[in-house]
């Protein structure tokens, strides 16, 4: 276990966790052996949580649709926060300073405590935890209202993976998320048997739900196993890039602006209150 102003690293036998509390409190890299698990670059060289191997979502995953929403009756906005893009993005968790907690040499902890703002304008604490072994990374986030009124909340990760030769998914879920291409905001449900083919020729920016739990990922290096008990799961496979990402998540899409946003993953926190969410990558296999 090192950790300096760039950055803390954890060490369990081959896998290596390279994190930045500084920077949204993002995994910067993920090492089994020296292959990259997850995109990863060394914690000092990291410049932005955008461009790192995972990074927390909450307290909601995705878009909130045209940075505004209503909640018990009353209207709120969200500031812009992803390049010129409409929707707010991601929530405000990866654009912020967590600090360390506690650290050994196989888990970390972070903290973050958002007094509520105009990115969000609830108040909250936040745990995020890290635990290292042998052939696996556990997380997990903790997540309280402080705020003095039932709050909104989803929660979720989004991690990178790196694109290699015969990049392959198989995923066991039920339905899709259709989207409007002119507003990436989800329209419809449509049934989907499972993913089950090579990265380079899926087509995803789509959130799926009635997915297994876990998500079985291979490539010409390693075998990955992701699990986790949230219900739904965005999958992101961009044709011109060099990852591709599949994100455990508590809800679809905007679920916030949906007719019934509890019925599509969204929470209802009531002061006080403390939700979790977890996620496991297990290494399966090294070819």
């Amino acid at each position: 276990m090192s950790a300096d102003s760039q950055g803390l690293e954890l060490q369990s036998a081959a896998l290596r966790l390279a994190l930045r509390p500084d920077l949204g409190g993002c995994i910067a890299g993920l090492w089994h052996d020296g292959i990259p698990v997850l995109r990863s670059t060394d914690a000092s060289a990291l410049a932005t949580s955008r461009l790192s191997g995972c990074f927390p979502l909450l307290p909601y995953s995705n878009r909130v649709a045209y940075r505004r929403f209503q909640w018990l009756g009353q209207e709120h906005t969200t500031r812009p926060n992803f390049d010129d893009h409409p929707h707010s993005v991601h929530g405000v968790g990866w654009q912020r300073a967590w600090s360390v907690a506690s650290h050994t040499d196989s888990e970390a902890v972070l903290t973050l405590t958002h007094a509520g703002d105009a990115d969000w304008p609830f108040a909250f604490e936040a745990r995020q935890s890290f635990t290292l072994t042998a052939r696996a990374l556990a997380l997990r986030l903790a997540f309280t209202n402080t705020a003095d009124s039932d709050a909104p909340v989803g929660l979720g990760w989004h991690p990178y993976f790196p694109k290699r030769a015969r990049s392959r998914l198989h995923i066991e879920l039920s339905a899709r998320w259709d989207s409007d291409p002119s507003t990436q905001l989800p329209t419809r449900k449509v049934a989907q048997q499972g993913i089950d083919a090579d990265v380079a020729h899926l087509q995803y920016d789509h959130c799926f739900e009635g997915w297994s739990g876990a998500a079985h990922i291979r490539d010409e290096s390693l075998a990955l196993k992701l699990s986790s008990p949230l219900h739904y799961l965005v999958v992101f496979t961009p044709q011109d890039r060099a990852y591709y990402c599949v994100e455990p998540v508590s809800h679809v899409n905007n679920a916030i602006n949906m007719s019934d946003p509890l019925t599509h993953g969204l929470q209802s926190l009531a002061p006080g209150e403390t939700t979790t969410a977890d996620m496991k990558l297990e290494i399966a296999g090294v070819h």
